[in-house]
């Protein structure tokens, strides 16, 4: 087996060779130093887009209907989640600035060359159930838009059809790579927050505030709950933070990376959120709609439905375009020696597939949603747990190590495994899923303790990790090439 850089696609271009809205031909090597150019207020419409889905009214008003909180409970919900989340995936967003190449190249650095096999694996396959569902998710926001405008009612025909198209669309955004995604994003952005200012004002104007500030407060347990359901879809993004901060310099401020990426979520999450939980005081069921874009359809006025279900429908291919984006990249880790573009469309064919079996087969699609994301948070904590440790420890990654999967590589450890990671990894992930319930599956420790009555599996698989892989005896860590492609970073980073 040959290193990464052997075969074309992970052959460096020249620097700049991707312009305006150009193809990115880089792939999981380190960016080198002239071209990255990026700033850390770049991510704030990255993270903006990456949380534009109706699901999230959806999870708003399930806090009102199912857990019983009032207002000013589900306030604190949708500022805490966002916080706990986006928060620890800023933190190892830095690993990006510091190494210059996505995170689960990395990763092999804390894994070892064969070790990293493990965690990315699951990671990519988890990958394919989240893009399956956004994708879902845009299919109905373009099918209920249809039947608004041009009352084209739904067949199993059409709906494969629409899917086919979003699934096209993602792949020409995450095929051309990051430039794509940061124009889409920020055009996205504005879009959002405009319309949102509009149904922000149809809701205060056509809801009953009495009915909702009358609602009484629900137990402090369903609060935690609801605080461990919104930011498990946060912690999806952990492992594909570095993929988008791979392109600032290594001068960048830490400081910045994680207000951006917070602050991106936040200004998208609490007021989705605070939008479904005031839409249930009215329209109780959109917390259990087996389709959320059309019951968002029937609940506001045509006028405005179109347009808000357009703008989320982009939303909603952003998101799946980020998240295939960091999926050709876990693949290229994996061994699939093909150029970034089309290591992105293996995903794109395996979410048409899958999400044309949910269209058509699967009665309920809300409790697909929420029995996903909870085993898929268990999935994303273990290794971010282990990940998140080790850059208490690394300020840089050895490029050349990272790309070199032979024997000879500094990152080949014991065999091509850390022991420490694989197990801190392993125990981790074991523990989340014992304390995990869902529709899906249950562990024996989901039902008689806090940890699995509030919902916080993917927690304790995070501390878990990180404080085995902590106490274990580790390799020392590589110092960065000669050329200095891994140099450590500056004395402007945050202290983590």
């Amino acid at each position: 087996m040959g290193t990464d850089a052997d075969h074309k696609g992970a052959r460096p271009p020249r620097a700049g060779s991707a312009r305006g809205l150009g193809l990115e031909t880089r792939g999981i090597e380190p960016v080198p130093p002239e071209e990255r150019t990026a700033r850390a207020r770049g991510l704030v419409p990255t993270w903006i887009a990456a949380n534009i889905t109706v699901l999230l009214l959806t999870l708003g008003a399930g806090l009102t209907v199912t857990y019983g909180l009032n207002f000013w409970q589900i306030l604190v919900v949708g500022s805490a989640a966002p916080l706990v989340s986006f928060g620890l995936v800023g933190v190892l967003g830095i690993a990006g600035k510091r190494g210059g190449a996505p995170g689960m190249a990395l990763s092999r650095a804390v894994f070892g060359q064969r070790g990293n096999l493990l965690p990315g694996a699951l990671i990519w396959v988890a990958r394919w159930g989240w893009e399956t569902i956004n994708a879902v998710t845009g299919a109905y926001a373009l099918l209920t838009v249809l039947d608004i405008t041009l009352g084209v009612r739904r067949n199993g025909l059409l709906a494969v059809t629409v899917l086919l198209f979003f699934v096209l669309a993602t792949f020409a955004i995450s095929g051309l790579g990051i430039r794509a995604v940061r124009s889409c994003a920020a055009w996205a952005s504005w879009l959002f927050g405009a319309f949102s200012v509009l149904v922000l004002c149809h809701l205060i104007a056509r809801t009953d505030w009495s009915g909702v500030f009358a609602h009484a407060a629900g137990p402090e347990s369903a609060m935690i709950a609801g605080i461990g359901l919104i930011a498990a879809g946060g912690i999806s993004w952990a492992p594909t933070s570095s993929d988008f901060t791979r392109y600032l310099p290594r001068t960048a401020s830490s400081q910045a990376i994680v207000l951006g990426t917070v602050a991106g979520a936040g200004v998208v999450v609490l007021p989705m959120v605070l939008m479904g939980a005031v839409m249930a005081a009215s329209t109780p069921h959109l917390a259990v709609a087996a389709d959320p874009a059309a019951f968002l359809g029937r609940a506001l006025p045509p006028w405005l439905a179109v347009p808000y279900l357009l703008i989320t429908l982009v939303g909603t291919l952003l998101i799946n375009a980020m998240s295939m984006y960091s999926a050709g990249f876990t693949a290229q880790t994996l061994g699939f020696k093909v150029p970034r573009p089309w290591a992105v469309s293996v995903n794109a064919v395996i979410s048409l597939v899958l999400g044309a079996a949910l269209m058509l087969v699967a009665t309920s699609f809300l409790d697909s949603f929420v029995a996903f994301l909870s085993l898929l948070a268990v999935a994303f904590s273990a290794w971010a747990g282990v990940f998140g440790t080790d850059m208490l420890r690394r300020r840089e990654y050895d490029a050349r190590a990272l790309l070199d999967t032979t024997r000879t590589s500094a990152y080949w450890y014991r065999g091509g495994f850390s022991p420490a990671a694989v197990t801190a990894w392993a125990l981790g992930l074991t523990t989340g899923l014992l304390f995990t319930s869902s529709d899906w599956f249950t562990g024996p420790l989901a039902a008689n303790n806090p940890v699995g009555r509030y919902g916080l599996g993917w927690v304790a698989t995070v501390l878990v990790a990180g404080l085995v892989y902590a106490v274990l005896p580790k390799p020392p860590v590589v110092p960065a090439a000669p050329d200095g492609s891994g140099a450590a970073e500056e004395s402007t980073t945050l202290a983590v």
